[in-house]
Order: C-alpha cells, then structure tokens, then sequence
C-alpha cells in the first residue's frame, strides 16, 4: 500500500512539474550581430576551407604499391604550392593513406611514403619542408568503403591538411 502511495505522489509530481513549463515567446530576438549567417559562411582566408576552395585538390592518388608523383599529382601539388606561398604562416600535414591490402605495418610505411614523396615534391617547389609534417595512417581510415579496385584507388592517397594559420 505505501508503494502505491510513494508511486501516486511520484506521478502526480511529476504532472506538476510537467504543467509548469514555460512556453517559448511569440517574438524572439534577432542573433548577434556578430555571428549572424552572412559571418559563419565567410571563408577564413588560411583556413582548411579556403585552402580546399582554392587548390585544384587537397589530394593525389596512387597506383597500387606506388608512391611516385605522376604528371597529375604535380599539378594539384603546384596549386598547393602556390596557395601555401600566398599564405606563408600556414603549416599543413600531409596524411600518407593505403589501401587495405598488405599487412597493416607495410601499409603504414607505404602510406609515409607516399606523403613524403608529395612533401619532396612541394618542397622542390619552394616550400619550406618545416612547414609540412608527415604521417601515415595505413588502411586505417579508409575513404571508400569496399573491397573493390574502386575503392581501392579512392584509398590510395596523400590527402594535405591545414593544421596551423597565422
């Protein structure tokens, strides 16, 4: 009997409480003037977004166990170039990819290949070499899903990063 009482009560609080609330008003506020719509769609001049809207592309891909720079990956690699001259305080990481063939050591290591092959070559086109830092993550973050050559080649990159703007 006590606890149907105690549940009774508990019930009844709570239809309270429930009753209580407060309704939204009719008229609200307008935003801040300093973070209305027009300002968070402006593009951070540095910034990863302004680096990805500006560049040819923020990758280069591979053919299977390669990590040499074709004729294609020196032309997105020279659009990066000319975007990190424009902005000399941006430190960027580029991120060496594999597919997900080959143990997950030898995927790693090729993947550091293939982003200090893309690192070399920006380098040769004036990019301070401090200014880029190198990692690999193998097969471990794929971009495609799948066990088919399609997927395969979308995984098989260097992918530049933003890390640091003035």
């Amino acid at each position: 009997m006590t606890k149907k009482l105690a549940l009774m009560s508990a019930m009844a609080a709570m239809l309270a409480v429930g009753g209580c609330a407060k309704k939204a008003p009719k008229d609200l506020p307008p935003p801040p003037a300093c973070c209305g719509p027009e300002e968070s769609d402006r593009v951070i001049p540095g910034s990863q977004q302004d680096f990805v809207a500006n560049v040819s592309s923020d990758r280069i891909f591979f053919g299977f166990d390669q990590f040499n720079v074709d004729a294609e990956d020196m032309a997105i690699l020279q659009s990066q170039a000319a975007w990190l001259a424009r902005n000399p305080g941006v430190r960027v990481t580029l991120e060496g990819h594999a597919d997900e063939r080959g143990t997950r050591d030898y995927n790693i290591a090729l993947g550091e290949r293939r982003a200090n092959s893309a690192k070399n070559y920006l380098a040769t086109l004036g990019v301070d070499p401090g200014r880029v830092d190198v990692i690999s993550y193998g097969k471990e973050r794929p971009a495609a899903a799948g066990s088919d050559e399609a997927a395969y080649a979308k995984n098989r990159r260097a992918v530049t990063v933003v890390i640091e703007r003035p």
